[in-house]
């Protein structure tokens, strides 16, 4: 299985999980997995970004995604703690 591929899986099962917390009812762990959904997809959206040649997108898509890594730990923990 290809990277892509894998990324594209784990996007859609994301995608899944989040509507089921949702539905359930359980708006943390919705929280929780929306931060990680938006992790990966703006990770991918550097990534090709970088490969089209666009450098200065590519750049803000990193720190996007590092910066909603960096939320999915601390809600993470609020949860946790």
């Amino acid at each position: 299985m290809t990277q892509k591929r894998a990324g594209i899986i784990s996007i859609i099962l994301l995608v899944v999980v989040t509507l089921f917390f949702v539905v359930r009812g359980l708006l943390d762990y919705a929280i929780l997995t929306m931060m990680a959904l938006f992790t990966l997809t703006n990770a991918s959206r550097a990534k090709s970004f970088k490969e089209q040649g666009h450098d200065r997108e590519s750049k803000w898509m990193r720190y996007l995604s590092i910066f909603f890594a960096v939320s999915f730990v601390v809600v993470l923990l609020l949860i946790i703690f």
